[in-house]
């Protein structure tokens, strides 16, 4: 009755079934996996938000398969403030409801079914279930660490087929915090000019370096094919209000019919509502209140890290650049998910096992940086017990 690509494990794995059981029993627990800011006590003036939800002009419709001019010149705006950007042409844009929904419209822009795209190992999970909604197949290639993380070129190379079609990556990487680097973005774009692939860039965390320092967008990115995406969910602290937008760039011709081709695929479903992209404007701008506090949890949160695990010489932090996540090596005695439920049940402390995210191997947790300074901080002192124990 149900199709091939819905055919997923429908059952709670063992962490989610231990958290279930914690919070049923009414274990007090600290969650340091906290993702989503309006859960971790970060929000932009909601006085400012909701009026401009606000407008009479969302009573009146005109569709736009690519999005209200206005929202996109804001966009545009965000990029010259934010990352002197200053020649975005708005018919470059084309807003979505996700980043995720951005994700679809690619894949189904660049991919017949069965077709291939290289995707970035370790990152992020919700790829495969895009992929399997698109008929699309993932093909991985690792990232490695070594003082830092960096991409395996010569297992890019070795896992392009002649069904590859794109190669994803997410800058900064989800959950290592690597940004990608101007040698290897060189290097990026000879590869897909080598075998004409393009490239799909999340830049989600793109904001968010702990040093401070701008890093470059994909949005300028010339030499291959390249479509970047982001939107408010990070950037503003809004995930509610579902206003992303994928941007196209590289050679004129190329970007003139993907973005003719995405207009098509993007008018077909219409997703965007009006009154988010009227208020887009004002929810970017929220970007300029929320961000300094975001930033500041992330360098408190890491800088108690530090101080704990100067103190915890069985385990170690990875270097990590950007983004909310920070990757924890520790010894490696049984399965990641077993030592995730271990610390849930003795400590009442969750963290993410490095295999949600296809880390190559054990002894590697994942913690959120923008939890609650307090909770983190007696969140992680547990968890160094447990460990050390």
């Amino acid at each position: 009755m149900f199709s091939q690509r819905t055919n997923w494990r429908l059952a709670p794995n063992a962490l989610t079934r231990a958290i279930e059981e914690a919070r049923a029993s009414g274990q007090a627990i600290l969650d340091l996996t906290v993702s989503n800011p309006t859960e971790a006590g970060i929000r932009p003036d909601p006085e400012i938000v909701l009026a401009a939800l606000a407008n009479p002009e969302a009573m009146r419709y005109d569709p736009q398969p690519r999005g209200l001019l206005e929202a996109r010149r804001a966009v545009c705006r965000y990029y010259r403030e934010s990352h002197e950007v200053f020649h975005l042409d708005p018919e470059r844009l084309l807003l979505t409801t996700s980043t995720s929904e951005a994700y679809s419209y690619a894949f189904r822009l660049l991919c017949n079914p069965g077709e291939e795209i290289l995707v970035p190992k370790p990152s992020y999970p919700l790829f495969e279930f895009l992929a399997d909604l698109a008929d699309v197949k993932l093909v991985p290639y690792p990232l490695l660490y070594d003082h830092g993380w960096q991409i395996d070129f010569d297992s890019l190379y070795k896992a392009a087929t002649p069904q590859s079609r794109a190669v994803i990556l997410v800058h900064p990487n989800n959950p290592t915090g690597s940004y990608v680097s101007v040698a290897e973005t060189s290097a990026l774009n000879a590869f897909c000019r080598d075998y004409g692939l393009a490239l799909i860039v999340d830049e989600v965390f793109l904001d968010y370096a702990h040093d401070g320092a701008l890093r470059d967008s994909f949005v300028t990115n010339s030499d291959a094919l390249t479509f970047t995406l982001s939107g408010i969910s990070k950037i503003s602290a809004l995930p509610q209000m579902k206003l992303a937008w994928v941007a196209a760039s590289g050679p004129k011709e190329a970007v003139a019919e993907a973005g003719a081709r995405l207009e098509i695929i993007a008018d077909t479903y219409l997703s965007m509502n009006t009154p988010v992209q009227l208020a887009a404007p004002v929810l970017l701008d929220q970007r300029k209140q929320i961000q300094p506090i975001l930033l500041d949890r992330l360098r408190v949160n890491l800088a108690e890290l530090d101080v704990r695990l100067a103190a915890s010489p069985a385990c170690v932090r990875l270097q990590v650049e950007g983004g909310w996540y920070v990757v924890l090596r520790v010894p490696a005695l049984g399965t990641d998910e077993d030592l995730a439920i271990d610390i849930l049940r003795k400590m009442g402390v969750i963290v993410h096992p490095g295999h949600f995210y296809d880390f190559a191997g054990e002894g590697h947790l994942v913690l959120s940086l923008i939890s609650d300074p307090g909770a983190f901080r007696e969140g992680v002192a547990r968890l160094l017990q447990c460990i050390g124990a």
